[in-house]
């Protein structure tokens, strides 16, 4: 007989067909680790929001408490955070295995990062310190002669630390201790041009180091909330988490603000005046032209129901509009450098002071590039260009000695009554 092999199939114990399991059918175990994994990320994503959301509050707190005390305080503030950023990058390529090799080594640095400070800043506040101490002649003529020196005192103290470095140099060492010296002078440049302009910024008047440093947390802020909830499309491969969405809002948010505050700044002399002196006392002072509102009607802009007719604009918001857009388009690319930095050096932030933030100089990369462009944008379109008393004075007070000022005072006074009744 032959066999029927056309009714001959292929079956399975049970008598049911078994299909193969396409490659986009996830076993139901998988969809719930997946799902439970999505969801701990979720969890941890606004976990991360509310401490971000909290430090910063703190940090905003403090930060309007320390501008309501003065620019004294404000210039503490600043040199408090330059020990902090120096203190993260210096530890950014310490190694701990060199440095036990190296007593002393660390002390170094700080020697160098000391010297930097007192050079800047005798340089910067020397005639906030003369104006201080006129009133009394010994003060005036040591602290005088102390500034007319201070260039030669800050150049013997780097000369010690270069000595001591060079007497410092260990065999077998010598690449580790010369790149700590080239870090260290790396350090300084970046910390004190960026700090020198902040300084020289608060005491040109509070309003142009408050303006441009709330410009950039503004901007950061959006960025953070628009990124978070509206975030899609890559902005930048060096800082994955920045988005196009995130940038967009970020900067139209920015500009809104800089009109607005500058609007409501410009109208307190404690934040427009400047400081000639380092009192702490009240200031009051002729707020100039850019601070007085001009009109402006808003007839025939706006439909006849509008309630408001006309606007009153501080010149000066024309150009808190040029800070607002630096610090929405150029300024970020601060941040996008310093996370190029980390990258290059295998670190996620450059240290954890601020929870949820990382560390000072992660919430500083950007305020660097602002103080910068901020200070110059002053002296190029602010500042009157033509000499004034106050200009001349000022030069008077810091180049004359006391003997000199005197001289030229009576020469002046005998100058006057010869064109008085000659």
């Amino acid at each position: 007989m032959q066999k029927d092999y056309s009714s001959s199939a292929p079956s399975t114990p049970s008598g049911r067909i078994r299909h193969r399991r396409r490659s986009n059918e996830a076993p139901l175990e998988a969809s719930n680790t997946n799902g439970g994994h999505l969801l701990v990320n979720d969890r941890s994503k606004y976990k991360s929001m509310l401490i971000r959301a909290y430090s910063s509050v703190w940090m905003i707190g403090g930060f309007a408490f320390i501008i309501y005390m003065g620019h004294l305080y404000i210039w503490a503030m600043v040199v408090v955070i330059q020990i902090f950023m120096a203190k993260e990058l210096f530890n950014l390529l310490r190694k701990a295995h060199e440095d036990r090799r190296l007593p002393g080594f660390r002390l170094l640095n700080w020697h160098f990062f000391f010297t930097a400070m007192l050079f800047v800043y005798g340089r910067i506040l020397s005639q906030q310190l003369v104006n201080t101490v006129t009133s009394d002649k010994f003060l005036y003529q040591l602290v005088s002669g102390l500034i007319k020196y201070q260039m030669f005192i800050c150049y013997f103290l780097y000369i010690a630390g270069f000595m001591w470095f060079i007497l410092t140099l260990k065999k077998k060492m010598y690449k580790y201790q010369f790149g700590q010296y080239a870090w260290t002078h790396m350090i300084l440049i970046v910390v004190f041009t960026q700090s020198a302009f902040t300084v020289a910024n608060i005491f040109e008047g509070i309003f142009w180091f408050l303006l441009p440093a709330s410009l950039i947390v503004i901007n950061d802020i959006a960025a953070y909330f628009f990124g978070f909830f509206f975030g899609r499309t890559p902005l930048i491969k060096l800082s994955p988490k920045k988005t196009w969405e995130g940038f967009i809002g970020a900067s139209v948010t920015t500009m809104l603000s800089a009109f607005v505050l500058a609007n409501i700044m410009g109208r307190f002399q404690w934040l427009t005046c400047p400081r000639k002196d380092l009192s702490t006392g009240w200031l009051y002072c002729d707020p100039g032209s850019l601070y007085k509102p001009e009109i402006y009607s808003l007839a025939g802009w706006l439909p006849e129901w509008f309630p408001w007719k006309e606007a009153s604009v501080l010149p000066v918001q024309w150009h808190a509009l040029c800070l607002g857009l630096f610090a929405s388009i150029i300024a970020p690319f601060g941040g996008f450098f310093a996370s190029g930095f980390k990258r290059a050096f295998k670190v996620k932030d450059f240290g954890d002071s601020i929870p949820g933030h990382g560390g000072i100089t992660d919430r500083m990369d950007c305020q660097m590039v602002m103080a910068v462009f901020a200070y110059i944008y002053h002296q190029s379109f602010v500042v009157p260009q033509s000499y004034s008393v106050e200009i001349i004075l000022d030069q008077i007070l810091r180049n004359l000695s006391y003997e000199e000022q005197r001289a030229l005072y009576m020469k002046l006074g005998q100058i006057f009554l010869e064109r008085q009744f000659g």
